[in-house]
């Protein structure tokens, strides 16, 4: 296979995988080694979603190193995380069965910045001897993190939200939405099929490239502390996202030069339908937001300062940078509360339980509880180890 048609093939299963990034693609788990590494190399561990795997070792390339694909049945770091299937069972299984300790002469892995909701970094110290390092957020920034012996930066450490994750999140929901929908239409609109197609693909590219747009609206309704599932900023966006599936219906009527009231009305109630799958639960599909299905949302991070260290680990998981190390009084301070997404790194991670949930009425998720049961698909906390 030359380099072009290899290139190619990553491109075709890279384009593939995303849009059926909504379901578990697993990988063959174990070691993988990149380069020609020895007995000094790096040890990384990422899970075992195929399309991570890919994207992990192609930003490897041109490192000698070990990589450990964690069994993670087939979900992406940071959904397997919270929700339990990245664990520590999964961890030291890994490092125990892939032959990795006879291969190098150092107890030191490298783990997703996002793996620390599911992995408790002090047990698996306990366990295997092996020291988790918390790598970036981005496997971008994998390069220079291990160049600087590890060190990351605050912007290796914050989760974004940029235009290419954005086009493939409208990817994520538009392929199998538009095939769900195509089975329900073609019994009836078998002619229409390619304008359903681009019906739903336009309200899905609008409704995440132009996100930055109404983050701010999403923004102001967290700072006000309303816990709706459907907010006053979840009916702003519908309505902006519905106005342009509306201009669409009427380009799709002039296109074909038949306008009939029973065919506009139907397109008017498909859009505004899709519009609608799409911006119901749109903040959990972001980074930067959490999901309005999870009962955690109606919860804050509280800092016990009595019991804080100040050690950092905390500033080293969050994804949104909202702690800083107050140096004078040698604590951590949770100076930005509403760029919190409530996925519990912090919780699970500060070794001195300084941190926890808590909720206006008062009702705690301890460390405990937080680190015991994890979130499932309806955002509830159960048992997964």
């Amino acid at each position: 296979m030359t380099g072009l048609q290899s290139w190619l093939m990553d491109l075709w299963v890279n384009i593939i995988e995303t849009m059926l990034r909504l379901f578990p693609f697993p990988a063959k788990t174990g070691l993988k080694i990149i380069g020609k590494p020895d007995e000094n190399s790096p040890v990384l561990l990422t899970c075992n979603f195929q399309l991570t795997v890919r994207r992990v070792k192609r930003a490897l390339k041109e490192i000698d190193c070990y990589l450990l694909v964690a069994n993670t049945k087939g979900i992406n770091v940071w959904c397997a995380a919270t929700g339990g299937y990245l664990n520590n069972h999964s961890v030291i299984s890994v490092i125990k069965t892939s032959g990795i300790e006879d291969k190098v002469n150092h107890k030191k892995i490298v783990l997703p910045q996002l793996a620390a909701p599911g992995v408790e970094s002090k047990v698996i110290q306990k366990k295997t001897s092996w020291k988790v390092i918390w790598g970036p957020v981005d496997i971008k920034d994998i390069k220079e993190f291990l160049k600087d012996n590890f060190t990351k930066s605050e912007k290796m450490r914050k989760v974004t939200f940029p235009l290419k994750h954005r086009i493939e999140m409208a990817v994520l929901w538009a392929f199998p939405l538009s095939l769900l929908l195509t089975i329900i239409w073609v019994s009836f609109f078998y002619e229409e099929l390619l304008a359903l197609w681009i019906q739903v693909w336009s309200i899905s590219l609008v409704t995440f490239i132009s996100y930055p747009l109404y983050e701010p609206i999403l923004q102001l309704e967290k700072k006000q502390g309303r816990n709706a599932f459907f907010g006053w900023s979840k009916l702003l966006i519908l309505l902006f996202i519905s106005s342009f599936a509306l201009l669409g219906v009427v380009i799709y009527t002039v296109i074909i030069k038949e306008f009939e009231p029973w065919l506009f009305g139907r397109w008017c109630i498909f859009s505004f339908i899709v519009s609608l799958i799409i911006v119901i639960d749109l903040a959990g599909t972001t980074p930067n937001f959490k999901s309005d299905t999870h009962e955690d949302k109606a919860f804050s991070v509280v800092l016990d300062e009595e019991r804080c260290k100040g050690t950092g680990i905390c500033i080293s998981v969050c994804p949104r940078n909202c702690f800083d190390l107050d140096e004078e009084k040698k604590v951590v301070v949770f100076n930005r509360t509403n760029e919190c997404v409530q996925c519990g790194a912090c919780v699970v991670q500060c070794p001195f339980d300084a941190i926890q949930f808590e909720n206006q009425k008062g009702t705690t998720l301890t460390p405990e509880i937080v680190r015991e049961f994890k979130l499932n698909l309806s955002g509830k906390r159960v048992i997964r180890e």
